[in-house]
């Protein structure tokens, strides 16, 4: 299931790609599992199809997701390889948070606590 956060000052492409991410992680999908069709997501989440597309053709580029021309969208077979990630952007944004945890008196332990069961989570 997709949940969008109409108030976050996250993209909701982003936040689709996101939540696509989180559920194959979790297990909810599965390698091989259909996806929706753009139209159907944009009417679910109320959105335009556009954004639905926008994502889908991110995950379509991280091998998340494949299309089979006139078949339909599907979850890409996990692999043992990492996806390729920016490591600057995922550093910045890292710091960003860890900046405000440290502003808010959080020690290193604590902040690791936090991360290790977030990890975990999922």
């Amino acid at each position: 299931m997709i949940e969008i956060d109409y108030r976050s000052d996250t993209p909701i492409y982003e936040q689709i790609i996101e939540q696509f991410k989180v559920n194959i992680v979790k297990g909810i999908y599965k390698p091989m599992d259909r996806v929706m069709s753009v139209r159907k997501m944009a009417a679910m989440l109320d959105i335009t199809p556009s954004t639905v597309s926008k994502a889908y053709t991110e995950l379509e580029r991280q091998g998340i997701i494949y299309t089979i021309r006139a078949k339909g969208t599907y979850i890409s077979e996990l692999n043992d390889n990492k996806i390729e990630i920016d490591e600057d952007i995922i550093n910045k944004r890292l710091l960003s948070e860890i900046i405000e945890l440290k502003h808010g008196g959080y020690s290193l332990k604590e902040i690791q606590q936090m991360v290790k069961k977030l990890y975990e989570s999922i």
